[in-house]
Parts: structure tokens; sequence; C-alpha cells
């Protein structure tokens, strides 16, 4: 497949709601005589339109996106071009998808990824001013592999360094269980009926909370107000299983 693409210029389709960057990075892209823009679309809509039908081989498109007259795939007013990128994987597995995003949060990559990384790429929106780079990115999907912008990879390992920092990383699933019950106001028999564990398993449990959080020496409300609050700040680095 890649060799094939090195003998003609990319096909591909530009979706982004903003009329003056979606011409702008059609001309850039054609000026290059490596790309073929096939159609630029203002919303999701026309973007999913294009792919059903036009023979292409990638699509470049902004992370937001709105859906057009039918509305989002969940019936919402807007499809973010995440969705549409999924949606597209679907209905036609052999297009590449480069998203183009303001954000540098891992939780977009994480969502974009999330079933699968073939085809895809992720990058922030001022590396459209980098021809070579915007170039190598739609040649590697069109080709079935994949791209992450390096500052997003420094975000995804900040945030795996930060778990290994934190004190939840030494609990154990069923003690986070626990902890996290703790945290919406349940006491050991409230803990026990959701989980449906005995009283005095969770009890052991909790008191393995108090151990590895280093608040065995606390007052008992406080380790409990303490431990909470360890959960409630450091809970969200770690990644829905």
């Amino acid at each position: 497949m890649a060799e094939l693409l090195k003998d003609r210029p990319l096909r591909i389709v530009i979706a982004d709601d903003n009329y003056l960057v979606r011409e702008g990075t059609r001309r850039l892209l054609e000026d290059s005589g490596e790309v073929t823009v096939q159609a630029a679309v203002g919303s999701a809509a026309e973007l999913l339109d294009a792919v059903g039908r036009l023979r292409l081989d990638a699509v470049l498109t902004d992370i937001r996106m709105p859906a057009g007259p039918g509305g989002g795939a969940d019936g919402g007013p807007a499809m973010e071009g995440i969705d549409a990128a999924h949606e597209i994987k679907a209905r036609a597995p052999g297009v590449g998808v480069l998203i183009l995003s303001q954000y540098a949060d891992e939780a977009y990559a994480f969502e974009l990824f999330r079933n699968g990384t073939a085809g895809l790429a992720y990058l922030l929106k001022d590396r459209v001013g980098d021809l070579a780079q915007l170039l190598s990115a739609l040649r590697e999907v069109a080709a079935g592999g994949s791209v992450i912008d390096p500052q997003v990879v420094e975000a995804l390992v900040s945030r795996r360094a930060r778990l290994r920092e934190s004190p939840l990383a030494r609990l154990t699933p069923r003690e986070l269980d626990v902890l996290r019950e703790m945290a919406q106001g349940r006491g050991n028999a409230g803990i026990a009926q959701a989980l449906f564990l005995s009283e005095s398993s969770v009890e052991k449990h909790v008191n393995a909370i108090f151990a590895k959080l280093d608040l065995a020496s606390e007052q008992q409300v406080n380790r409990r107000v303490a431990a909470v609050l360890t959960f409630l700040r450091d809970a969200g680095l770690r990644t829905p299983g």
C-alpha cells in the first residue's frame, strides 16, 4: 500500500467548520503537489457523505465539527471529529484519518485510539504550519500506520509518572472500590451492601487503605476525610478499566 501511494498524490478530504482555515489548508497541501483535495467540507455530515462517495486515501479533520442538518450520531446538536473518525473507520477501514486538535490533553488521544490505532493520527493544530510533518502524517495513516503528536506523548508520559507517584498506586483494585464508595459518603455498612462484602471484610480493607496512605496514626474521622481527599485529588489520573 505504501509503495502504491508513492506513485501518485494522496486523495484526501479536508473537514473544518472554519472556511478560512479549510481553504488555507487546501491551498497549502495542493501547492505541495503531493495531495489532491477531492473535497473540503464544513460539517461531519458532509464529511461522512464525501467518504461514502469518493475514492479516498485519507481524511484531515478538525476535532470539533458541527454535525450538520441531520444532527450528531447520538441525536445531539454536534458530532465531534473523533466520533466522525470512528464512524469513518467503521464504514471505510482503508481510509486513514488525521485529527487536528487544539487540545494536548491525553484524554482526547485515548478516546481516538480506544478501538485501535491503525490508520489514525492525532496532531495539534499548529502542526498545519509544518507542511513536511503534515504530509508525513497523512502518508502514514493512508498506509495504515498511526501518529501521535509529541506534546501529547509528553502528556501521557507525565500522566504515568504522576500515577506512579500517587499514593493510590499502592492500593489493590478492591481497596480502590472501597475508597470510591467511601468518597460517596458511605460508612462501612453501606460500602458492604454496595460491594456485596461482609462488614468485617470492609473494615479490613479500610484499615489497609489507611495504612497504605500513611494515615494509620490519624484519628478515625480525620483518616476517612484524608483518604477521601487523596482519592478526589488523584483518582482522575487513573485510566478507567
